[in-house]
């Protein structure tokens, strides 16, 4: 399936990324890597996400800008961290090489720590947000990341590894580790409105685990040059997948319930844009 219904979303949510790091000329060599790790590259699902809930809520995109940049910069942080050699130790993303292997070990892991920071500053700095939407968007956001949510499935997918988890620990892993994230980014407009964050929440809760169940079915049957990265990643490091537990076949039906799932939320709560079925059938269906 075609992407080019998320272009204006991506040279929006580019044009703020870049704005933010022309605006923070030092230090040199930590700053190329923060850009090289940020911009340039990826599908912006994640702010294109902020965008559609605002419209889905007929909040104006301005509203979203800030969720959205800090999404983005969140999310960089972690693909970084992700390829360092102690985690996955991934050589290529998005078809170039990882920001440890462009620069060195030490550079990409400051230039994480200096992209999640940034996150809350963008958040916080905000001042056509009321402090109370602030406060409660960076109390969302930290928890999305931390112990309880992205790091924690991180630090749960690494200890897995080399076991055979049932899909209830499986699914509770990538509800962590890649779907607290997606959903912050479909919830922050509902939180900035004050309204539907409950539907939005759910709604982004099975569309990460759509995104986490297809990422299985790609490192299965894809290939690196269409990935834009290694292929093969999780069987050379026996994790459990959605594929290995429960087949190919299996694991195309159950993304499929959960895709179901995903627009019966939005459906219920009549907040079923066009832009939200798309982005929906675009999870499903995304081959890298």
């Amino acid at each position: 399936m075609s992407s080019d219904f998320l272009t204006p979303f991506q040279a929006r949510i580019e044009t703020q990324l870049t704005s933010i790091f022309d605006a923070t000329p030092e230090p040199e060599r930590l700053l190329d890597a923060m850009r090289y790790a940020t911009l340039g590259g990826g599908k912006r699902l994640r702010a294109a996400l902020v965008y559609m809930s605002c419209d889905a809520l007929a909040l104006d995109a301005s509203s979203g800008d800030s969720a959205a940049q800090a999404v983005e910069l969140i999310h960089a942080y972690s693909l970084v961290h992700d390829d360092l050699p102690a985690m996955d130790d991934d050589d290529l993303r998005r078809g170039k090489p990882t920001t440890h292997r462009q620069f060195d070990e030490a550079t990409a892991i400051l230039a994480g720590d200096a992209l999640q920071s940034l996150a809350f500053q963008v958040l916080s700095e905000d001042e056509s947000l009321t402090p109370e939407a602030r406060i409660a968007l960076i109390k969302a956001l930290a928890q999305a990341v931390g112990a309880n949510g992205m790091v924690g499935g991180q630090s749960l997918d690494m200890l897995a590894e080399g076991q055979r988890l049932s899909l209830e620990a499986l699914t509770h892993i990538h509800n962590q580790k890649t779907g607290a994230l997606i959903q912050f980014a479909a919830q922050a407009p509902g939180i900035i409105a004050g309204r539907h964050v409950e539907a939005l929440q759910t709604f982004g809760h099975c569309l990460g685990l759509a995104f986490q169940i297809q990422d299985d079915i790609l490192d299965t049957v894809g290939t690196e040059e269409v990935l834009g990265k290694q292929a093969g990643v999780d069987l050379r490091q026996a994790k459990s997948t959605y594929v290995g537990l429960l087949g190919l076949e299996g694991a195309k039906s159950a993304l499929s319930e959960t895709t179901a799932r995903a627009r019966a939320a939005l459906t219920e709560a009549q907040l079923l844009t066009n832009s939200f079925d798309r982005l929906i059938q675009f999870v499903a269906d995304r081959d890298h």
